[in-house]
């Protein structure tokens, strides 16, 4: 019995009309095609995710900026407190404005010298036993 149902439907569907035929190999096809389609989208929402205009590599890279732009704010904030306690001992410390004064200007106290000595050469090489 099994076999002349399948018969029956074999030569059924060849007998049927094409738009029948089409429709019956539509019903068919749509199912893997669509999960084709649905696997494609799949893989393009993935490369987006990871490789695209706001994806995984650029926010690394967003990450590693903002950790170096941090660390670059905390040492400015620090040299602007160490100067702001500068500027306030140069304006209420008669010794700090004096030895500024002395460094900077080069000032002298009456009866004093002042010996300025020329830089060192930042490339002094010594020959290994020379000057024996």
């Amino acid at each position: 019995m099994p076999n002349e149902k399948v018969q029956t439907e074999n030569t059924a569907l060849h007998a049927a009309p094409m738009p029948r035929r089409a429709l019956d190999w539509t019903l068919r096809v749509w199912r893997p095609a669509a999960s084709l389609v649905a696997l494609g989208l799949a893989m393009l929402l993935g490369w987006h995710v990871v490789s695209g205009k706001h994806g995984l590599s650029v926010w690394r890279q967003k990450r590693a900026e903002d950790i170096q732009l941090r660390k670059d704010i905390q040492s400015l904030q620090q040299e602007n407190d160490r100067l702001r306690l500068r500027v306030e001992r140069l304006k209420s410390d008669p010794d700090a404005i004096q030895h500024e004064a002395r460094e900077a200007l080069h000032y002298a106290k009456p009866n004093e010298v002042i010996v300025k000595l020329p830089p060192e050469p930042k490339n002094q090489t010594h020959p290994a036993g020379a000057g024996r």
